[in-house]
């Protein structure tokens, strides 16, 4: 089982910055190692679907943005640390949802929530105007 925590949400104010960081431990599923899965960051802002922010394949890094966030959000890995970055800055109000890391073992569909086998609990983002 692949755990996932995340942390460094908080309050900011619009045009600043935030660090999220998704720390990943355990086995996948036939003993799959964390560096053979793709993290992705999702929000989820009240009363709105849950959105794909951004993703990255821990073996090669490759990455993928949706297009609200290029040019502001920048996701990394640290292989050592076991642990997925999303640099956040530019922040606008809109930005404010509850972050999730999630893991899947395939790239196809990166965007597609529902293609995601492990998830984490979440880190509150609010950005104030």
């Amino acid at each position: 089982q692949v755990q996932l925590v995340e942390s460094g949400g908080g309050l900011v104010q619009a045009g600043g910055s935030l660090r999220l960081s998704c720390a990943a431990s355990g086995r996948g599923a036939s003993g799959r190692t964390l560096n053979s899965y793709n993290i992705g960051w999702f929000r989820q802002a009240p009363g709105q679907e849950r959105e794909f922010v951004a993703a990255i394949s821990w073996r090669i890094g490759t990455t993928s943005y949706a297009d609200s966030v290029k040019g502001r959000f920048t996701i990394s890995r640290d292989n050592a640390k076991n642990t997925v970055y999303l640099q956040m800055n530019s922040l606008k109000p809109e930005d404010t949802a509850v972050y999730y890391c999630a893991g899947r073992s395939d790239w196809a569909g990166v965007a597609d929530d529902k293609r995601y086998d492990y998830w984490g609990q979440g880190t509150q983002v609010t950005v104030s105007s």
